[in-house]
């Protein structure tokens, strides 16, 4: 008698409210994560099934063809993507992790929180907002100069604003993150708040710190608005940072709309590269992490 007891002690316990509401809200959490995944699949296999039959050499090396012609490309549109991402990352990442320096180590407490409170607002501001912003200050600004309007440096400007509140956001947190022990470690054998700073904190804050620029380009490459605003587009090479520039999401924005098939296809081809540039650039930012580790 006494050897059947665990048995059914092991039968009330796997049919107890407790046990049965666990596997319940189990099986929830897996259909929720399922739901979440669902419209990044979606959106995934629409713009492959419909960009990769479009895919060919000549979409990298050449200038978009005329409406009803076959053929052509929009490798000025990936070469001024790269562009105006590279100037607003030379703009943007010096500003944003010094900035997170400083409120890290260098600030007093109120100065931070205002500083923090600042760039969460400015993180909050639409792309269309850093679009007029950039058009009111540079290209109306190489206007009066006489040195051009539409501009790759505009565009590169406008997507410097919004990089900058990520970079600052996720540099603060992986400093913040950093041991206070490590510091204390360093000071105590001598060194300078500048050489704990840069040799020590950064260091070891730096794989959080590419992640989050990583995310900060993968936002500007996707970005119409502010482009729109600034650099415009054009069917030509880009052979000026004072000329209109192509860029990828212009071209998609204009193309898709467009009632020609030759540019629709194209647009999704444009598409589907965009979003291959986002992956890879995340990929070499997480192999560039593990080597750093």
């Amino acid at each position: 008698m006494t050897a059947h007891f665990p048995e059914r002690s092991l039968n009330r316990a796997s049919t107890s409210p407790r046990t049965m509401f666990n596997t319940a809200m189990t099986v929830v959490a897996f259909i929720c994560g399922a739901l979440a995944l669902l419209p990044l699949l979606a959106v995934l296999s629409y713009v492959v099934i419909q960009g990769f039959s479009s895919l060919s050499i000549s979409v990298f090396t050449e200038l978009p063809p005329a409406p009803l012609r076959d053929g052509g490309g929009f490798g000025n549109a990936i070469l001024g993507t790269l562009l105006m991402v590279g100037i607003g990352g030379l703009i943007s990442i010096p500003v944003g992790v010094i900035a997170a320096i400083y409120l890290t180590e260098f600030s007093s407490a109120n100065t931070a929180r205002w500083i923090r409170f600042a760039t969460n607002i400015l993180s909050g501001v639409p792309s269309i907002i850093a679009g007029v912003f950039a058009y009111g200050i540079v290209v109306l600004g190489l206007v009066k100069l006489n040195l051009g309007s539409y501009s790759a440096i505009g565009g590169g400007f406008a997507l410097s604003i919004l990089m900058l509140p990520i970079i600052v956001r996720t540099a603060d947190e992986a400093l913040q993150l950093v041991s206070q022990d490590l510091r204390q470690a360093s000071v105590g054998l001598g060194a300078t708040n500048f050489q704990t700073v840069t040799q020590v904190v950064l260091p070891a804050a730096l794989p959080a710190i590419v992640t989050g620029t990583t995310l900060a380009i993968a936002r500007a490459s996707g970005e119409t608005a502010p482009l729109l605003f600034t650099a415009l587009f054009s069917p030509f090479w880009p052979d000026s940072l004072f000329k209109p520039t192509a860029s990828l999401a212009v071209l998609v924005y204009n193309f898709a709309i467009s009632p020609f098939k030759n540019w629709q296809s194209l647009a999704w081809a444009a598409s589907l590269i965009l979003v291959l540039m986002v992956l890879l650039t995340s990929i070499l930012a997480r192999w560039a992490t593990r080597q750093k580790a």
